[in-house]
């Protein structure tokens, strides 16, 4: 399969998922079924009670190159006026939300996403970047919003998040620029959480999953809920968002049986689908 999903792949890690895109000989970009695939990855991911964290890679030194320019990008542009008045929703059989989903554009997912990047994450998988929640990378990754330098616009997210996640100037000089920046920049520019040697990529990214698994997944998905949805309005209803979420959370059997009682809580509520 192109698209592998591994639950508890680790002996010390039985909720965590991992996810590897798997296409090696196009550098790990996307045609219309592998970004099927990914999409349906991520719905799994959602609706499994038993995944409590995700990590996304690809095989060998490719990471995600966004969609195949000899092959999706040509099937896309040639509906290009059906796209335009809204007349078609499909190609070839399959959705044409797929790509977007595959890159978390809009994303409802509130369980913990970590990228372990192995390789150049540019055009979709920046996109992608986009939507995770903890960025670990190999010192020898790169990265880079490309689409201006080929007459593209990056439609994925891209434009709307960096700028609300590293400084602005940063997010135009990625965005406008379409340099390919280097691991260490990318991590001076508030990109990455951590940049560490190729061989403890994996290990690293795990480790953090182990840390966040640690923790109630009540809490920890009601927590990111927050976030995601206060990022979508102003200061204000951010707050009125937030004492909902609060009540909700408190509002469960298990927060009625006392506050040791709850934070101990292992079992999942909200699959993010």
């Amino acid at each position: 399969m192109p698209v592998h999903y591994e639950l508890g792949a680790r002996p010390d890690a039985e909720h965590v998922v991992l996810i590897t895109l798997d296409r090696p000989e196009a550098r790990n970009a996307c045609d219309l079924e592998h970004f099927h695939q990914l999409a349906q990855a991520w719905k799994r991911f959602g609706d499994d009670d038993d995944a409590w964290v995700a990590i996304f890679t690809g095989v060998g030194r490719s990471y995600m190159s966004g969609a195949d320019l000899k092959t999706y990008v040509p099937e896309i542009t040639a509906l290009a006026k059906e796209l335009k008045d809204g007349t078609v929703t499909s190609v070839k059989g399959y959705s044409l939300s797929d790509g977007t989903d595959a890159v978390l554009r809009g994303s409802k997912i509130y369980k913990p996403i970590i990228a372990a990047i192995n390789g150049p994450c540019v055009a979709g998988g920046m996109e992608m970047l986009g939507g995770v929640d903890i960025r670990i990378a190999a010192e020898h990754a790169t990265f880079g919003v490309l689409e201006p330098a080929r007459g593209l616009f990056a439609g994925g997210g891209t434009t709307v998040r960096l700028p609300r996640q590293i400084p602005f100037a940063h997010a135009m000089e990625f965005l406008l620029c379409a340099d390919l920046i280097d691991a260490p920049q990318a991590h001076a520019m508030g990109l990455l959480n951590a940049v560490v040697p190729e061989g403890d990529l994996l290990d690293t990214a795990f480790a953090y999953a182990r840390r966040i698994t640690r923790n109630a997944p009540l809490a920890v998905q009601a927590t990111k809920r927050s976030v995601l949805e206060g990022l979508k309005v102003d200061m204000r209803e951010a707050y009125r968002n937030e004492a909902r979420i609060s009540r909700e959370v408190f509002a469960t059997e298990d927060a009625k049986e006392g506050p040791r009682a709850f934070a101990e809580k292992r079992e999942p509520r909200w699959s993010g689908s």
